[in-house]
């Protein structure tokens, strides 16, 4: 049976085992909602990828989550007719 010769330092084994930890997951935001999502995943909000529904989230909701839903899309899109591009009458005043 092989047994060591000496006795494995502390320093030796850690640096071998250097590269053997936990990664953070690459953490997106989805371009529809802007929730966070992982990357080449459908959003579970939405039902988005990149830009196209692929899964219909409203269908599988009861009719007051539906409700609440429609009104936070519909919060979500005023918001975003409300930013206006930057012209330069706006910049100058």
């Amino acid at each position: 049976m092989a047994t060591p010769k000496k006795r494995t330092t502390s320093g030796s084994r850690d640096q071998r085992r250097m590269h053997i930890h936990l990664k953070t997951p690459g953490i997106t935001t989805c371009t529809k909602c802007g929730k966070p999502v992982l990357g080449h995943t459908v959003c579970h909000n939405c039902g988005y990828y990149k830009g196209v529904e692929i899964i219909d989230v409203m269908k599988k909701l009861t009719k007051k989550e539906k409700k609440m839903k429609a009104k936070e899309i519909e919060a979500k899109g005023s918001e975003e007719k409300k930013s206006e591009p930057l012209t330069m009458d706006n910049l100058s005043k």
